[in-house]
């Protein structure tokens, strides 16, 4: 059977973060949402989403198949409500569309404007569903600790060098991985190190905390709980309840806190955001949908950037700062607290990013990683430049 992964109206709210993959593809804890559900589900996933992401993110249909919303994070309870359904019954909650079985046929025909013909099922259990950017870091503890726990389930692992620091119990860490003359506190939470990570000496780590595979934290850095740092990255300075997706770099002194940073991004040295306003209100954040700052609910939000964007040394964010996707910042002072896709320059202005330009950049960016900066992502990257154009009025 199938599993299927669909977009919702959450694609549209979590813009600028979905511009450029599916909902399911977000990483939240240790594992993108797809991830966790194939994880659960045993078996893999493909996606349902905009056509102009379907080359690289296609959608494979079998006789029988299982439609799950992407935005949902997977949990026990709906995982047995999901596995109770039959065939053409729908489960829903509160108007939000969670899963439906369908045969081949009606499977290529899905719509989720066009579900009046099904049986629905109302789930009397809950579940955690991304709506906003900010979703991502505000329950990106509670993901490390759900995937912690099914990941390592009757596992064995690694051992440390004897010259780091263990305080508790709850750590697991995968084969390859290096750490010398580190602390890791797993007092008020799980420290998950994936494999052939690095913790370079001198760091300290409070859990919860995930460093995917592959990746390093450099000398003295300094984290904190509800961190994630995904594969192929590196980083170092100050970081705090912050998810960073992959491929990407904070290598050098600076703070990072209440974030979100997209893949293929940089952030220069001595580059520091803040999370926190003086007068201690509540944080906005700009809205695609609305074209206005919308309000979030929280007093400690930070940075969301999008995937290929970068900044330079000392570059300064204010709280609840929006980068679009391939924008590139520098200069003195603060940028404005929406910063548009393909936008390049700071706080003295803005020109375009011409696409030439960028995929030059991109090319050596994804050299440096070993991966290749192919027409696939040029046409995906070329279609979020035309409709975000409407956005930078410089």
């Amino acid at each position: 059977m199938a599993v299927i992964l669909f977009d919702d109206q959450s694609r549209e709210s979590l813009s600028p973060l979905t511009f450029t993959r599916p909902v399911a593809d977000l990483r939240i804890g240790i594992l993108t949402i797809s991830k966790k559900w194939e994880h659960y589900l045993h078996q893999q996933s493909s996606y349902l989403t905009e056509d102009y992401l379907k080359v690289k993110f296609p959608t494979i249909i079998e006789a029988h198949n299982i439609f799950v919303n992407g935005s949902i994070l997977p949990n026990q309870s709906l995982l047995e409500a999901i596995d109770a359904l039959k065939e053409a019954e729908l489960l829903i909650k509160d108007s939000v569309v969670l899963a439906i079985k369908l045969v081949e046929a009606d499977a290529r025909t899905f719509n989720l404007q066009d579900l009046g013909k099904y049986a629905r099922i109302n789930f009397e259990g809950t579940f955690t569903k991304l709506l906003y950017p900010e979703d991502i870091f505000k329950y990106n503890d509670q993901e490390i600790r759900a995937d912690f726990d099914l990941l390592t389930k009757n596992r064995t692992s690694a051992t440390l060098s004897s010259t780091n620091t263990i305080i508790g119990e709850h750590i697991f860490v995968e084969e390859g991985v290096e750490a010398e003359c580190s602390s890791f506190n797993t007092k008020n939470g799980p420290i998950y190190l994936g494999k052939n990570a690095q913790v370079w000496e001198g760091t300290h780590i409070r859990g919860s905390f995930a460093l995917c595979h592959d990746s390093q934290v450099k000398m003295g850095g300094k984290i904190y709980g509800g961190t994630t740092i995904g594969p192929y990255s590196r980083v170092g300075g100050e970081i705090n309840n912050a998810v960073i997706w992959g491929h990407s770099s904070k290598g050098h002194d600076g703070y990072l806190g209440n974030s979100v940073l997209g893949e293929w991004c940089n952030i220069g040295a001595d580059s520091n955001n803040s999370n926190l306003k003086n007068n201690y209100d509540e944080v906005k954040l700009w809205d695609y949908n609305s074209q206005r700052f919308r309000k979030t609910g929280l007093q400690f939000c930070g940075l969301i950037m999008a995937d290929h964007a970068k900044c330079g040394i000392n570059t300064m964010f204010n709280t609840g700062t929006v980068v679009g996707v391939s924008a590139n910042i520098f200069g003195a002072g603060f940028p404005r607290n929406f910063v548009p896709d393909f936008a390049w320059g700071g706080s003295h202005g803005f020109e375009v990013y011409q696409l030439k330009k960028m995929f030059t950049t991109a090319e050596e960016v994804f050299k440096r990683r070993n991966s290749v900066f192919n027409d696939v992502e040029k046409d995906i990257l070329t279609h979020i430049f035309n409709n975000t154009e409407a956005y930078r009025r410089f």
